[in-house]
């Protein structure tokens, strides 16, 4: 292996071999090697992934460099001394981009032209020491890499490229590297393993970083060591670094953001609407005393030409700003632009026949929907010759990309094609499903409104107990009520206020909804009641509503099914807008700028949070591009469309807290759940068979244990958190500043103590892996088939006194009026190809518990901790596969019946629902 090593990097010994006795169980003493590095814990086998970004490369030098003592140059103190100078080598990982178009080849050839007159890359060591006499912290000399002109042309994803330092021989631990990158164009560092006359052995820098040209940023980039750094317990040779580092990603506050930048800041949503398309496109700022939300990161683009509030607007395909080592990944930003090409070549047809065709293009048939996933284009939409003769583009488009152009068959469909007919599969997925976080125990009976009655009416619902006693197995509602039998999906309150607005739309008809729900012996659930409510004409005068129960005709059974699917409209837009967006992605956003902005590389906290952090402000930005905009996805395909916004903060200032968005937190609060400490997790689930918390819990006490063996390492008592000035500064500014409207709520936790820390780290991490992947990749095989999960609806029910005409053509085919009142082909298609693209893995997804790529910190313990955690993880993904077969389980396991897997931690690439991501990307 020691020639092709050599070979490979360029180096060759320094001196012969027979001058230097080998050490045995080392490489030759100058040979740098690319080596995987091998982690405490064993990946897990199976369905994970199997290739990710292939085995990623550590550089390595053999630690055995030589401390030189050449005649003239260096010497040694006579006597036996120590000499007065070592040589330390540099090696540098870098990851090069796959596709390079004609600009950037041609900058990579003219950056390998600078490289040989002089214009380099230069390299600074900085020890952890401060020079006796200057009282600085001690630096190298600077160096320049050695090799990037002549590995030019060297293949492959990884480039190792090599420096050498001369130090004084009490230079200390090097503890930061400075980078000064004076080529043309910016390179991803990946890595820097720094070997040779240290007594502490290699020193590791993570970097994962791009380093901009000099022309762009003028300062040198500063990576820090490995080794974890409490505030108090930092070297005095780096101090100075840690803080000016700190200030530099906070920047100043003002001006335009360059996507070069890495500048972390705050702004409100006041990006979401566009007033100079017209003023349909205007759209209320989210965050500020009016409408309270947490913050987003902040860009600096200058206001609209017709309104200084509203900041001007970044359309696709031009970049939105993020701190640029945010952006995506080279094979996370191909998967997903596929993704998007995707989408775009599925809603391309229908759109287009839309603006040349005045028929609004319905579904005349469920064989028409199943033709989504089946047929061609022209059968997908029924379209005639004439039409595609009109457009020749989607001929070729047509020819070109039918493969495209199919969908692939939702899972729902896969087991049981009419399951979501039945009811007892439409309970089920209350608590199996896409949106498994709404259901509560009933604990009083009317259900009661919280909102004004003096607008809205009387609290009260209309559900009588005479509309369910017949349901309810012999019991009183007092007493199903006492046995934990009765449970509710509310969404009266959230959609209520709402509803004139949302009504005056045209295509769009709503109703807040209330669902009765009987628990049943065999562990089930059984809808038995809806009601289906309106605002009043006046305010304060009775609520118009209507109670349904399950049918006894087939007058009832079609009012009953579209009762269902007005139950299901509301829940998935609730679903998207508060439990998705809300509560992972916007709620996350300023805990993530004020841990960069707060607390430096080095902190132990940061390294356990970044792996949770990673994608999360690119995809956000694209979502205010592109999904949670003025007549973006959301607001085209759901229900509450241009409100959209306001549903999601009115949720926010009235019912978010986070002290209880922790699972067992969250259970309780729905009354599904009680404290009992003879439990394995500390409570008891009152619905036992509850897919969704059986697996959560897994996960949560997983990460509980994880994070609380982790703070125990760095901080044994309540005094250590408390004099943490970055910790919290960090917890101090994202209540204060990122959650701003909020920052005077009672109920924020405090951080005094390690538990409390622990308590706040847990509950950050689960939700940005497992309640994100909850709520995320079942999305398309959940709820791509569109009858069974309606997006919108575009009829109220049918009523013969409000229109008689519209009754009767009910009555005459109900089967057509179902389908009318379902989202047309044109909303079917573009959400469809929407939550396709958001139900989708990344080749370069990083997964809950499996082991970092590079050794992202020095000490030891916490890798045996993250060991212990990795293992957690694997047994978790047994017990739920055990349960996914357990025929005891009829909501996860039967005829038909989907297994849960949303929860299991692997997943390979694409569309799998499964898998759970450290981080919200996507």
């Amino acid at each position: 292996m020691a020639a092709p090593c050599r070979e490979l990097t360029g180096l060759r010994r320094a001196t012969p071999a027979a001058a230097r006795p080998p050490v045995p169980g080392r490489r030759g003493a100058n040979e740098l090697c690319l080596a995987p590095f091998h982690h405490t814990a064993p990946r897990q086998q199976g369905r994970r992934r199997q290739l990710r970004r292939g085995v990623k490369a550590v550089a390595a030098i053999s630690e055995d460099l030589p401390r030189l003592a050449a005649p003239g140059r260096m010497g040694a103190v006579e006597g036996g001394g120590r000499p007065e100078k070592v040589l330390m080598r540099a090696a540098l990982t870098v990851r090069r981009k796959q596709k390079e178009d004609l600009k950037e080849a041609l900058a990579g050839h003219l950056d390998a032209l600078w490289d040989m007159v002089g214009r380099s890359v230069a390299l600074e060591l900085i020890s952890t020491k401060i020079h006796p006499r200057t009282k600085k912290p001690m630096q190298s000399g600077q160096a320049s890499i050695k090799d990037w002109c002549q590995k030019r042309g060297s293949k492959g994803e990884h480039v190792v490229y090599t420096a050498e330092f001369m130090v004084d021989s009490d230079f200390g631990e090097p503890g930061a590297i400075t980078v000064a990158n004076r080529h043309h164009r910016e390179f991803f560092l990946e890595s820097i393993v720094l070997e040779g006359g240290l007594p502490c052995g290699p020193v590791h820098f993570a970097c994962n970083s791009w380093v901009q040209s000099t022309r762009e940023l003028p300062t040198k980039r500063v990576f820090f060591s490995n080794k974890p750094y409490l505030p108090s317990e930092t070297p005095p040779g780096l101090r100075e670094l840690r803080d000016k580092e700190l200030k530099d990603l906070r920047g100043h506050g003002t001006g335009v953001r360059k996507l070069s930048d890495r500048i972390y800041d705050y702004a409100t949503y006041n990006d979401l609407g566009n007033p100079d398309r017209g003023k349909e496109f205007i759209r209320p700022i989210l965050g500020g005393e009016k409408i309270p939300y947490p913050r987003r990161c902040r860009t600096g683009r200058p206001p609209t030409d017709t309104s200084m509030l509203a900041e001007s607007r970044v359309e696709k395909p031009h970049r939105i700003y993020v701190p640029r080592d945010e952006a995506f990944e080279e094979l996370k930003q191909g998967a997903f632009s596929a993704g998007r090409l995707r989408a775009v070549l599925h809603t391309l047809i229908p759109s287009m026949i839309a603006t040349i065709s005045a028929e609004t293009h319905n579904f005349q048939g469920f064989h028409h929907v199943d033709n989504l996933y089946k047929e061609g284009l022209r059968l997908k939409l029924g379209l005639q010759e004439h039409l595609f003769q009109k457009i020749p583009l989607v001929q070729k488009i047509q020819e070109s990309s039918e493969g495209m152009l199919r969908y692939d068959t939702p899972s729902i469909l896969s087991k049981d094609k009419f399951a979501w007919l039945r009811d007892d599969e439409f309970a089920r997925q209350i608590l199996a499903g896409i949106n498994p976080v709404n259901i509560a125990r009933l604990t009083v009976f009317p259900p009661v409104s919280k909102l004004d009655p003096a607008i809205y009416g009387s609290p009260e619902s209309s559900i009588k107990e005479a509309d369910i006693t017949c349901h309810l197995n012999g019991l009183t509602v007092q007493q199903a009520m006492d046995e934990a039998k009765l449970f509710i999906l509310d969404h009266h309150d959230i959609y209520l206020p709402f509803l004139d607005r949302i009504n005056a739309i045209e295509g769009r008809k709503a109703y807040a909804t209330r669902t009765i729900l009987f628990l049943t012996q065999a562990g089930t659930l059984k809808p038995i009641a809806i009601e289906l409510s309106l605002p009043p004409s006046q305010p304060g005068e009775p609520r118009p509503s209507k109670v349904l129960t399950p049918p006894c005709d087939a007058t009832s059974n079609w009012l009953w099914m579209l009762a269902k699917a007005h139950v299901s409209s509301n829940d998935a837009g609730v679903h998207q807008l508060v439990n998705h967006w809300l509560r992972t992605h916007a709620i996350m956003e300023p805990f993530i700028l004020a841990a960069h902005r707060r607390m430096s590389a080095m902190h132990p906290i940061f390294k356990l949070l970044h792996p949770h952090m990673r994608y999360t402000l690119e995809i956000n930005a694209l979502a205010r591009q592109s999904l949670i905009s003025a007549d973006g996805v959301i607001e085209s395909c759901f229900t509450p469309g241009p409100v959209s916004g306001e549903i999601s903060a009115a949720y926010y200032h009235n019912h978010w807290r986070f002290d209880l968005e922790g699972l067992p937190s969250d259970l309780i609060r729905r009354g599904v759940a009680v404290e009992d400490a003879s439990q394995p997790h500390g409570i008891r689930l009152l619905i036992e068979d509850y897919p969704y918390a059986n697996d959560g819990l897994l996960l949560w006490s997983a990460i509980r244990s994880w994070v609380e063996s982790y703070v125990q390492l760095y901080y044994p008592d309540a005094g250590t958190v408390q004099s943490d000035d970055e910790l919290q500064g960090w917890y101090h500014e994202t209540v204060h500043v990122g959650h701003a409207d909020i920052r005077h709520a009672p109920w924020w936790p405090t951080l005094s103590t390690p538990d409390d820390l622990a308590s706040i780290l847990t509950t950050l991490i689960w939700l940005a892996s497992a309640q994100h992947a909850a709520l995320n990749f079942g999305q398309y095989p959940l709820g791509g088939y569109v009858p069974n999960r309606p997006p919108l609806m575009r009829r109220l029910l049918p009523d013969p006194e409000r229109d008689a005409a519209e009754y009767a053509a009910f009555l005459a085919d109900p089967h057509r009026f179902f389908l009318n009142a379902m989202p047309g082909v044109l909303e079917a298609t573009k959400f469809m190809a929407v939550v396709d693209t958001l139900s989708t893995h990344s080749p370069d997804e990083e997964y809950l518990g499996e082991g970092r790529d590079e050794p992202w910190t020095g000490d030891a313990g916490a890798v045996a901790a993250h060991a212990m955690f990795a293992a957690d993880v694997r047994r978790a993904e047994e017990t739920i596969e055990r349960r996914n077969a357990d025929q005891g389980r009829k909501n996860r396991c039967g005829a038909g019946v989907l297994p849960y897997e949303l929860l299991a931690p692997s997943s390979p690439p694409g569309v799998t629902c499964r898998g759970v991501p450290n981080s919200i990307s996507i």
